[in-house]
């Protein structure tokens, strides 16, 4: 069967499901990729006219705050235990350096921590479970929660289906080079956070040695 007429045969409240449900577990705080999800979904309803690119946005919409708010509530539950017990299922992502380098980004930012983290990759996962150990106002999570996965579900649909449909004979013979452009991107968020939690690690790890008193020579 060609490509093109797979597309055309896969259902489109299966692409919904699937893009709501992805990202609604990427918002509760396990790893998936929901932003290639979500843009590779996009660009099925830019070539495929029984995928409705507002009901895929909307779904994308509820996905992300009901993912978060889910995640919220399990942190605010579990406390650090359950950041201890998502490090040992989860070290890539949850290790302790990931963290502290969620940590300092929400205790200096505050509720801009969670609508920025939309559209970070690792703070995504995060964004929802620390707000809760960290007994986030549950208001000012809201708030940054609903315009967040507004903006970024919501914008992003929108963006990518707008480009899609000005190339669609292109990206119909070439569907993989979206598809490669948005696996780049968020491979490439996902990077530069992991660099920046390393860095915070070996930082950490510093610290205390620095810290540490000299000795006092025998004898004095």
């Amino acid at each position: 069967m060609h490509i093109q007429e797979w597309l055309e045969s896969v259902p489109a409240v299966a692409v919904y499901l699937l893009v709501g449900g992805v990202i609604g577990l990427e918002s509760l705080g396990i790893p998936l990729p929901g932003e290639i999800v979500l843009v590779s979904a996009t660009l099925m309803a830019a070539t495929q006219d029984h995928i409705n690119p507002y009901i895929l946005g909307a779904c994308a919409v509820a996905g992300a705050i009901i993912g978060d708010s889910i995640g919220y509530l399990i942190g605010r539950k579990g406390g650090k235990p359950l950041l201890e017990w998502l490090g040992r299922k989860f070290p890539k992502h949850f290790g302790p350096h990931h963290v502290a380098t969620a940590e300092r980004s929400f205790q200096k930012w505050g509720m801009w921590a969670v609508f920025v983290g939309r559209f970070i990759a690792l703070l995504r996962i995060f964004a929802g479970p620390l707000a809760g150990v960290l007994h986030m106002p549950y208001w000012k999570f809201l708030i940054a929660n609903v315009l967040g996965g507004i903006v970024w579900a919501g914008g992003t649909v929108a963006l990518i289906y707008t480009v899609g449909k000005a190339a669609e004979e292109w990206i119909g013979k070439f569907s993989w080079v979206g598809l490669l452009a948005a696996v780049v991107f968020g491979v490439g968020s996902f990077v530069v956070m992991r660099i920046k939690a390393k860095k915070a690690k070996a930082e950490s790890e510093a610290a205390p040695a620095a810290e540490r008193p000299e000795a006092v020579p025998a004898g004095d």
